[in-house]
């Protein structure tokens, strides 16, 4: 799945331009490399987002995307921490 779709389905970043130009301006990583809108994602993979002075670091558990109203979670949390 496009990276720029997942963030969106996942509910990780809340529209795909948003998504898409967050990873134009370099600010996330997969398995710690520098990450283009259409770079693929996949179960395993390492997501970092930079928000501000926030970092967050996802791990990618699922790409299936989720019914309205379900529980079903696409990521677990690994870490979040702020920049100093």
């Amino acid at each position: 799945m496009r990276l720029d779709k997942y963030l969106k389905v996942s509910r990780l970043i809340k529209r795909r331009t948003v998504a898409k130009d967050a990873a134009l301006a370099d600010l996330i990583y997969i398995n710690d490399k520098v990450a283009k809108p259409a770079s693929t994602v996949k179960p395993g993979d390492t997501l970092t987002l930079h928000f501000g002075i926030k970092i967050l670091t996802v791990k990618v558990v699922s790409i299936d995307i989720p019914k309205p109203k379900s529980e079903d979670v696409m990521f677990e949390l690994i870490s979040e921490t702020k920049k100093s």
